[in-house]
This record gives C-alpha cells, sequence and structure tokens, in this order.
C-alpha cells in the first residue's frame, strides 16, 4: 500500500471522520484538516477526532480554516499531498439562507485555496464534495450526472455547482484530475446533528414534534455512511481522464475532454420520509409526536440519484438497506448519548 500522504479536509466531520478511518485502516498516511467550528455542537467533532488519533496514532490532525490563504498555502508545501479528499464545507441548504457569507468563505474562497494548492504542489487526483443539492429545479428523475444543472434553488447548491466548474476550470487549465462527488443524504453513525435523520432521533428521546415538511410527502435517497466511503476510497486511486468522446457540439455535463468527471453517490432507493420516522419509532420503542409543515425554501420534495456509472467505472453501488441503516445508527444514537 502506498505511503504517499492523503490530505482530508473536514476530517472531523461527518463523512471526513468515515473517510479518514478508512484510509487509516488500509495503512495510508492521513492528515486530516478541520476548523472545529461551532455550526453545531463541536463536541461531537472533538469525539471524533478523538476516536481517530485514539485508533490511529500515525494519524496527523491539524486545526486550520480553509478560507485561511497563508496557512493552506504552508499546509500544500510541507506535504505536497499527491491526493486530496476535499470533504469540508459549510454545509446545510437551510442555514444558507441564515448566513450566506459563510458558504461564501468556505465553499468558494476556501475551495479556491485547495485548488491552489493542489495546482502548485504535484496534486496528482483531488476528489472533492458535491451535493445532490445541484440538481435544483430538476425534476426529471432518477437524477442523472449527465443532465445540465443549471438552476440551483439555494445558495449551498449554487456554491456546489460553483466548485464543479471551478474544478474543471482547473482541470482543463492545469491537467489537475479532479473528480468530484454528488452525496445523496447521507445518514449514519457519528452523523450531522442539522440532519434529518437526527434531528428526527432527538425529538423521539426527547418528546418533542417531529416537524414534516410538505406534510411528509418528502422521499429522500438515503445512502448509509460505510457505502459513501467505500465509494470515495476506491475513487481516490482511480485518477480520471479526459472522456475522447466528449464534444462540445453536443457537451456532456458529467464528463470533458478534460481530466475531470463528477458521480452520484446515492443509494438508488428513494424512500418515503415518515417511513424513515416510523423505523426510528420501531427502534426506540417510542412514538413520535408528528406535525406537518410546509416546503421549506430551497429544498426539494425529492430526490433519487442515477448510480450507474459510478457502478460501472469502480464495480461498486451503495445497497445499506434503510432498514439495516436505521438500526446500526440508533446502535451508536444510544451509545454516544448514553441512552
Amino acid at each position: 500500500m502506498t505511503l504517499d500522504p492523503v490530505l482530508v479536509t473536514g476530517a472531523a466531520g461527518f463523512i471526513g471522520f468515515h473517510v479518514a478511518q478508512r484510509l487509516l485502516a488500509q495503512g495510508r498516511r492521513v492528515v486530516g484538516l478541520d476548523n472545529m467550528n461551532a455550526y453545531y455542537d463541536p463536541a461531537l467533532k472533538e469525539a471524533r477526532r478523538a476516536e481517530l488519533t485514539g485508533a490511529f496514532p500515525e494519524f496527523c490532525f491539524v486545526k486550520l480554516d480553509l478560507a485561511d490563504r497563508d496557512g493552506m498555502q504552508q499546509l500544500f508545501s510541507e506535504h505536497r499531498f499527491p491526493y486530496v479528499v476535499h470533504l469540508a464545507a459549510q454545509a446545510g441548504v437551510r442555514y444558507s439562507l441564515v448566513d450566506p457569507q459563510a458558504y461564501i468563505d468556505a465553499n468558494i474562497q476556501g475551495f479556491l485555496n485547495v485548488l491552489e494548492g493542489c495546482r502548485h504542489h504535484g496534486c496528482r487526483h483531488l476528489v472533492f464534495a458535491s451535493s445532490s443539492s445541484v440538481y435544483g429545479a430538476n425534476t426529471r428523475l432518477p437524477f442523472s450526472v449527465h443532465q445540465n444543472v443549471d438552476h440551483p434553488i439555494s445558495l449551498y447548491a449554487a456554491s456546489k455547482k460553483a466548485n464543479e466548474l471551478m474544478a474543471h476550470t482547473y482541470s482543463h487549465l492545469f491537467r489537475l484530475p479532479a473528480t468530484g462527488l454528488r452525496f445523496f443524504t447521507v445518514y449514519g453513525p457519528w452523523g450531522r446533528p442539522d440532519m434529518a435523520m437526527f434531528i428526527f432521533a432527538s425529538a423521539i428521546v426527547e418528546g418533542r414534534p417531529i416537524r414534516l415538511f410538505n406534510s411528509g410527502n418528502m422521499r429522500r435517497d438515503f445512502t448509509y455512511i460505510d457505502d459513501v466511503s467505500e465509494a470515495v476510497v476506491r475513487l481516490v486511486d482511480r485518477v480520471p481522464e479526459g472522456n475522447p468522446g466528449w464534444s462540445g457540439e453536443v457537451p456532456d455535463p458529467g464528463t470533458s475532454a478534460a481530466p475531470w468527471r463528477v458521480y452520484n453517490v446515492g443509494n438508488n432507493n428513494p424512500v418515503e420520509v415518515p417511513h424513515v420516522v416510523s423505523l426510528l419509532e420501531q427502534a426506540f420503542g417510542r412514538s413520535a409526536i408528528r406535525e406537518n409543515a410546509p416546503m421549506q425554501p430551497g429544498d426539494v420534495p425529492q430526490t433519487y440519484a442515477d448510480v450507474d456509472d459510478l457502478m460501472r467505472d469502480i464495480g461498486f453501488r451503495p445497497s445499506t438497506s434503510i432498514e439495516e441503516g436505521v438500526g446500526r445508527f440508533v446502535a451508536w444514537f444510544r451509545a454516544y448519548n448514553r441512552i
């Protein structure tokens, strides 16, 4: 196994933690970056970081903000990472209506600093997080990377679409190989408290109401974290090459003549949100208090990932059932919260 260092940004975050853990278990050297901000309880981020350093003493953690241009330049200059897995971001569709500036600082300026570090210090492959939210106003299902995605409906989605465009530009100009990953409703142990699964679980345990937006008429392609991290790790060593069949006459949005492409990372099996609440009720042995609420600004009624490209290129399709995944999540939630 190669000893080339891998930079994982957002290593104390949900997906970053799991990806770093899996890379370390493979014997890879990992430098993990996180700014440990207070978007949600930093104690959870600290617990994830402690889990990594406890199990893997060789894990190197760096507390640094992506938007710190000088700090990022110094980090890349010191390590000259051949592989970068960029998972740090200001997340959340709804929060982007509250603090839009945070999305520009982290997702635009921060990503530019990552791209510049990769460009100037010999990065052989940049794998970066995009989001299913880029599909925005699209309604044709399942969502395919070969669809046009020019109609985002939240600033978060726009920032992720911008990341794909910025990465493509660097791939075209500087031949930087880059792979973007559109994640679909990731859930599981060590999940984020601002995401539906965690919110629902907390409400059931604490006896608070669960707000079901769009009166519960919502479907999500819930994707279990182990499936997501497996896909990410497999893609690290799959360096994209330009698509020789790509044509500017009929441009394929999912590939390019440059060494750039995007993949959906989803379960390919959307689930009704009220069904997830029912599974959580069963797992906790408690009933939820359900309240219907209108659709939230920037939200969409359903998501559904076409993952044919992912399966074809790395021989892997996320497949953990929602029943199995919820069971594992609840077991972790009980242990973490000492329930």
